[in-house]
């Protein structure tokens, strides 16, 4: 049951508008403002910085919560992963090693159905935000590490360039190289037993990542992009 259940649940919890939520709160349609888009930075920037925090934090969390309890539910024979939810162990299923494979890719599933889910909410005419922070929790879940590594390239390139979506870009773009990286320095590339899945889903979010970012690209060249100014309030 878990096989299944697992990604629609992840969809369902990812298709949540919390952007959309949090700004009807405050009597805004966050769609007929700034880039019309529902994700923390949009909230940010026009409801205010304490609304964006919490969006961001809730983007993120509906990534990481379905992965984590995936990583639970869907398990393979010798697997550790801190991010396993104890209470929930009992009632997972527990796949033979030689099945590790598939336990893997249905945790990376879930993670992109989460992904789907917020991008491409049915709440909203199937329409959404663009992943960056729900992309952020689920990669907490599966790869912890790589976070820090992609947090700091994104920091990097904001402060740099003061741009949120060429910092995004270019933190998506390093994501695949730095999953394929981390196989290799651990010695699970040599001893094959790399996460295949979690690859193929790095590049997969990557292309969808700078994908939803493709106005924002066309913004950057005509020279039209907001730029958060180091002394504007919402910076």
């Amino acid at each position: 049951m878990q096989l299944w259940l697992c990604p629609l649940f992840a969809f369902l919890l990812g298709s949540v508008p919390f952007g959309l939520i949090i700004a009807k709160l405050k009597g805004i349609d966050i769609r007929a403002h700034g880039s019309g888009n529902i994700g923390a930075t949009n909230v940010l920037r026009v409801v205010g910085k304490k609304y964006g925090i919490t969006c961001l934090i809730l983007d993120a969390l509906k990534g990481y919560l379905p992965v984590a309890v995936a990583i639970t539910l869907i398990r393979y024979e010798g697997q550790e992963n801190p991010m396993e939810i104890d209470s929930l162990t009992a009632w997972g299923t527990v796949l033979p090693a030689g099945q590790q494979w598939l336990a893997q890719l249905l945790q990376v599933l879930c993670g992109l159905a989460a992904i789907l889910g917020h991008n491409y909410s049915p709440w909203v005419g199937f329409k959404g935000g663009k992943g960056i922070a729900t992309s952020a929790g689920v990669l907490i879940a599966l790869a912890p590490a790589a976070v820090v590594i992609l947090l700091l390239v994104w920091l990097i390139l904001f402060f740099t360039t003061r741009y949120v979506s060429l910092a995004s870009i270019g933190a998506a773009a390093v994501l695949p190289p730095l999953i394929l990286f981390g196989s290799w320095f651990h010695g699970k590339l040599a001893a094959g037993t790399w996460n295949k899945p979690l690859l193929v889903f790095s590049i997969v979010i990557a292309a969808l990542a700078i994908w939803k970012h493709r106005s924002n690209l066309q913004r950057l060249r005509d020279g039209t992009e907001h730029r958060f100014s180091r002394k504007s309030k919402n910076a």
